[in-house]
């Protein structure tokens, strides 16, 4: 018997294919995969189990803000709180500082005026002491969507309800906080619901809170004012508790973010200073510099409410509707005409803008133009198709010199060609197009990221109609080296739940985080589980007849090749005559390198004086196999928090009997 054994080998390459029929994907590519969840083509070869992700700060992104006690004296199951832009929400437990126990809000017990950016609590208990004016509240419940996550400057910014918040990866400092100049109160013996400042650099807003030295409260701007000379009179509510000493200081609080959908942003360079530019689709626009927080209050109409943002020939442009607005040469706020801004009417609803190479691309749904030239004295709008489109905003971005963007057919990459001016266009996820159809049908909203350092693409659907975590599903394409840059190799992703992702690339090290709805940024490619969760893989071959359709094989062995990096446990199974109802499938084999004398850091059972240290991982498994059928695929199955590893090959022994 073993003289008339054959081999046939599987090299694993070309990914996630489901458009061609079972007997002309085995025949056509017997390397790829016919299933492929949480394992990557590698442009190293073969399939890599994914990476994982953990909390990039293991505290939770404050739900509202930095809200403050209301006056002292409080007591009771009453409690006035101030600096507060978000009802809170019945149920809501928190802390109030300097106050012993945690208090719950009541059913029912929620009184919020968002005119005053103040709430009247009624709790389930009565506090234990009267707090201090201004004591800090801290709410410890963390649900609720995060609308925006921006790595920048190994620092990740987080948009959560009305406030921007910065974090290093310990706790969250709230950064939404105007910055005026020194501003101090003008006058003494003032009363009542108005307050006289001077010492302004900028233009208070409606909504932005301040506190007042020696003066008890919380004080929210009612309307926008007169300044003149640096001096304004405000508009404030509460009435003032008491009459503020002259030349006493104001500390600007907080600014009203509310309202306002995904953060998007704009990361560059301007005389010599790395910024952030954010739009939100509602608010005016912010630039934070890593100290300063600026609100770009006297944008014109066509830029407060911008949904999207780019830097581009030294000049910073704002999208909002049809219109796109851009600053003059070398400013990220100046509007002014005759310095060099202007304004272009687009001709269609805006879903995205990206820089690619000379050219700044405008996505509308239907069509892609480009903008070319330098300044307002050549800028030319040209267009580049009438029939295509980004239908999803959130999924444009740039892979290996070319842009990838979700059109209505699924994944489009804009591509030069050799020819001046002509782009190409076409539809990359097309061996995925069943997966890509799906996942666009189940969500509302995409979210993407690319990983430069594995020339790979992730794209994640969200859904608010309780998909959990664990079923949120995703698509990756890695970008293959060949002589064809087009040509990628897809995969699933499923257990990472991004309603926002981003990336930078900092220093050569690469950070990619991400955020849903339970409060939390994580970081991608991060750790060898789902923060904490085992991270479930699987990989199918097509089913291969091998050498005849209508010939029927019996197997006896099995070599797999693999390349990890640490432990590996997975299960095999041989999955006969496409797995059809009624046919007999062989029992799952396991495999694992994690037995006998090499040990592992970290992993149960390593012993000092047992294992073997620096020994040879294993990477060739053997086993024997049983089965007969006309034709066979391989299935893996990985369920753990190993390290990732690579399937890169396997060969099958195998006897061939007569025609049947």
């Amino acid at each position: 018997m073993a003289d008339g054994l054959q081999t046939y080998p599987f090299e694993f390459r070309g990914g996630l294919i489901s458009n061609l029929s079972p007997l002309q994907h085995g025949t056509q590519a017997p390397g790829s995969a016919r299933l492929l969840k949480n394992f990557e083509p590698s442009t190293d070869g073969g399939y890599k189990r994914i990476e994982g992700y953990d909390k990039y700060s293991s505290s939770f992104v404050p739900a509202y803000g930095e809200p403050k006690v209301q006056g002292s004296g409080q007591t009771g199951t009453t409690l006035v709180i101030a600096n507060i832009y978000t009802t809170p929400s019945e149920g809501s437990t928190f802390t109030i500082a300097g106050v012993a126990g945690t208090y719950t809000v009541a059913v029912g017990g929620v009184s919020f005026s968002s005119a005053n950016k103040q709430a009247t609590l009624t709790l389930t208990t009565s506090m234990a002491s009267s707090p201090a004016d201004k004591a800090a509240v801290t709410f410890t419940s963390h649900t609720g969507t995060i609308k925006g996550v921006v790595a920048w400057n190994e620092t990740v910014l987080s948009y959560r309800n009305s406030d921007i918040h910065s974090t290093t990866g310990t706790t969250h400092t709230k950064v939404s906080k105007p910055s005026y100049g020194t501003v101090l109160v003008n006058g003494g013996s003032q009363t009542g619901a108005t307050l006289n400042v001077d010492g302004l650099t900028g233009t208070p807003q409606i909504g932005d809170t301040f506190s007042i030295a020696g003066v008890e409260k919380v004080y929210t701007v009612l309307a926008v004012p007169t300044v003149t000379s640096g001096a304004a009179a405000l508009s404030i509510n509460p009435s003032l508790a008491s009459s503020p000493a002259d030349n006493a200081v104001i500390t600007m609080l907080s600014c009203d973010r509310s309202g306002g959908g995904k953060l998007r942003v704009a990361k560059y360079r301007v005389a010599g200073v790395d910024k952030v530019m954010a739009v939100d689709g509602f608010n005016v626009p912010f630039i934070w510099d890593g100290t300063t927080f600026t609100e770009l209050t006297s944008a014109p109409s066509d830029v407060v409410g911008a949904s999207f943002v780019t830097y581009h020939k030294n000049q910073m442009f704002f999208a909002k509707g049809e219109v796109l607005t851009f600053t003059s040469p070398y400013t990220d706020n100046d509007f002014n005409a005759a310095n060099g801004a202007g304004v272009i009417a687009v001709g269609g609803l805006i879903t995205g803008l990206i820089p690619f190479r000379e050219a700044l691309i405008i996505f509308t749904d239907k069509t892609i133009s480009q903008l070319v030239g330098n300044t307002l004295q050549d800028f030319v709008l040209q267009p580049v198709t009438s029939k295509v489109g980004c239908v999803a905003p959130d999924t444009i971005q740039e892979i290996g010199g070319d842009v990838i963007f979700l059109g209505p057919e699924g994944l489009r990459l804009f591509s030069a060609t050799d020819r001046v001016g002509d782009f190409n266009l076409g539809v990359v996820s097309k061996p995925i197009q069943n997966e890509m159809t799906a996942l666009i049908a189940s969500s509302i909203s995409f979210a993407s990221v690319v990983i430069k350092q594995k020339s790979q693409y992730r794209i994640f659907g969200y859904n608010t109609s309780g998909i959990s975590t664990a079923n949120a599903k995703g698509v990756l394409g890695t970008q293959m080296v060949g002589d064809n840059t087009s040509t990628m190799s897809w995969a699933e992703t499923l257990g990472i739940k991004a309603y926002v992702a981003d990336s930078d690339y900092e220093n050569q090290t690469e950070t990619l985080v991400f955020a849903h709805d339970d409060g939390f940024v994580y970081q991608m490619e991060n750790g060898n589980s789902f923060d904490g969760t085992n991270i479930i893989a699987s990989f199918a071959t097509p089913f291969v007849s091998i050498n005849d359709s209508r010939i029927r094989k019996t197997f006896y062995k099995l070599f797999l090749y693999t390349d990890p990096q640490g432990g590996v446990t997975t299960s095999v199974n041989l999955k006969l005559d496409f797995d059809t109802q009624g046919s007999i499938q062989p029992e799952t084999i396991q495999l694992s390198n994690e037995a006998g004398a090499v040990g592992f850091y970290g992993s149960a059972g390593a012993r000092y004086g047992v294992m073997r240290y620096g020994d040879k991982l294993v990477k060739q498994f053997e086993t024997q196999v049983i089965g007969s059928a006309f034709s066979v695929s391989l299935q893996f199955v990985s369920d753990g928090q190993n390290p990732p590893f690579s399937l890169d090959a396997a060969t099958l022994e195998f006897a061939t009997h007569d025609r049947r």
